[in-house]
């Protein structure tokens, strides 16, 4: 089967890519808007860009030609907090996901127990076992969606007691959620843990 990309749609060329680039981490957000109103908001195009300093990027697109509202409070607070939620939080990720107008708290309506944060005014959801408050650096755009790459950098890092091992955070223990294609999450399945084989040869100089 091949598949040309131009002649589809935005829609059906989102529904193929999400479908095929899988399992995806979810970066779990709070942000705050100018009003004063929390929301929270999961984003599936999410990965780390820099380790020193620590940089998260997440990728935020349009509806109907308008931008998710965490975009619009990134942009404009220039402060925002990333959490890993684990599997008892599925469901509750997955209904924070629902379309709701700006002045609508996704953190009030799920009944949601926040924090503050230690570096920034956003605050971060206490259930989840990792929260990353960050700072706004960079917005990018590509495409005819214009969907906007938000990067920014990890001010403070909180992580559950009993994840960090050695420097090591234990994914067994994280537990964390991963998006399908769709509805359709997955968790951690069987680890396998590899070593190499050949080993580039010393140099003798």
């Amino acid at each position: 089967m091949q598949i040309d990309p131009s002649e589809l749609g935005a829609e059906r060329i989102y529904r193929l890519m999400t479908g095929i680039v899988v399992p995806r981490p979810i970066a779990w957000v709070t942000s705050m808007s100018r009003k004063g109103v929390l929301n929270l908001a999961p984003f599936s195009a999410f990965t780390f860009v820099s380790q020193k300093p620590p940089m998260l990027a997440i990728s935020i697109g349009r509806k109907a030609g308008v931008y998710k509202d965490t975009a619009h409070n990134i942009l404009d607070a220039e402060e925002y907090v990333i959490h890993i939620a684990d599997s008892p939080l599925m469901t509750a990720l997955h209904e924070s996901s629902v379309e709701h107008p700006p002045e609508v708290s996704e953190v009030e309506l799920l009944k949601l127990e926040t924090v503050p944060s230690e570096r920034i005014k956003v605050p971060r959801l206490a259930a989840p076992p990792v929260a990353m408050e960050c700072r706004f650096h960079q917005c990018l755009e590509f495409g005819e969606a214009r969907s906007r790459l938000i990067v920014g950098e990890v001010l403070m890092f909180h992580l559950r007691d009993g994840l960090v091992n050695n420097g090591k955070v234990e994914t067994e223990a994280l537990d964390p959620i991963a998006r399908i294609a769709g509805p359709r999450y997955a968790r951690l399945g069987e680890i396998v843990t590899l070593r190499a084989v050949f080993q580039a040869p010393k140099s003798t100089d």
